[in-house]
């Protein structure tokens, strides 16, 4: 039996940030994979699936914006957060009045994607398959979510809905192949953290996702 999912996101704004932009943020054409497993696992997380994402398709004209926001400079110091934890009486907090920076970003502005995905099974437990797809799809059929999914930054956030039919058309159809240039694929949680990467090809508005593990994906 087929465990795939299909659901369609979208939102006015977007902000899937190009980690070698160290200062503004710029964010890349299109929904990272790493950024829609992180919006199946708003919808639906256990420890005994992981989500893999087949494709991305694009449903809406990429277009960007250029916005100006104010944000903090700094974060709390980890020192700080661990004195406050053993005394249970030092202050924490960053008055926003002193530690203000205005930051510009380039934004994707009217956004809209299919998801296309399948879990895979993580160990020998729980190892239901009928019951985890009928579970993600009575969640986001009512549109519940473990909390809000966003589309990279918490102000953007995504609106869904399951696809039980045919995908929408894009308005790439038609086009052919575009490339999009390396964009990130996920992070290795198990080696330190590391990024990876692949070379993103859109055919007629959809961007086949290689497998994490396949010789396309790149530190």
């Amino acid at each position: 039996m087929s465990y795939g999912v299909k659901l369609k996101v979208w939102g006015d704004y977007a902000c899937f940030t190009r980690p070698e932009m160290k200062v503004e943020r710029v964010s890349y054409d299109v929904m990272t994979p790493s950024a829609a497993r992180g919006i199946l696992e708003a919808i639906y997380w256990k420890p005994a699936i992981t989500w893999v994402i087949d494709r991305i398709h694009v449903l809406k004209p990429i277009r960007f914006d250029n916005v100006r926001r104010n944000e903090l400079a700094s974060k709390i110091p980890l020192t700080t957060v661990r004195k406050a934890m053993k005394d249970g009486s030092s202050p924490v907090g960053i008055f926003i009045e002193d530690d203000r920076q205005q930051r510009a970003s380039m934004v994707l502005r009217d956004v809209a994607y299919v998801i296309e995905a399948h879990f895979e099974f993580n160990g020998q437990e729980d190892n239901n398959t009928v019951k985890h797809k009928e579970i993600f799809e009575r969640r986001a059929g009512k549109g519940q979510c473990f909390h809000q999914p966003y589309f990279g930054c918490r102000e953007f956030p995504v609106q869904f809905e399951l696809i039980e039919e045919d995908i929408p058309d894009s308005p790439y159809e038609g086009e052919g192949e575009r490339d999009m240039g390396f964009i990130l694929h996920d992070i290795d949680f198990n080696n330190n953290l590391e990024a990876r990467f692949f070379r993103a090809v859109m055919k007629d508005g959809v961007i086949s996702v290689p497998p994490f593990a396949s010789e396309e994906v790149r530190r």
